[in-house]
């Protein structure tokens, strides 16, 4: 039986906690950041968890489940 392979994109885009949970980055922080006030740059800098409804799907991407 052939091994299951990772997605590579989202193999990328998350990483697992200590405790589990999956951690990505904002988007909308690459391109056109002119218009974007300040305030609105500095909170997408920071990384979030992933939105329970969407662990399953990302987990199976990432063959951990």
């Amino acid at each position: 039986m052939p091994k299951q392979k990772t997605k590579s994109s989202a193999k990328k885009r998350f990483k697992l906690t200590g405790s589990g949970k999956i951690k990505r980055k904002h988007a909308f922080k690459s391109h056109i950041l002119t218009k974007k006030s300040k305030k609105r740059k500095l909170k997408l800098t920071h990384s979030t968890l992933v939105h329970k409804s969407d662990e399953g799907s990302v987990k199976e991407q990432l063959c951990l489940k």
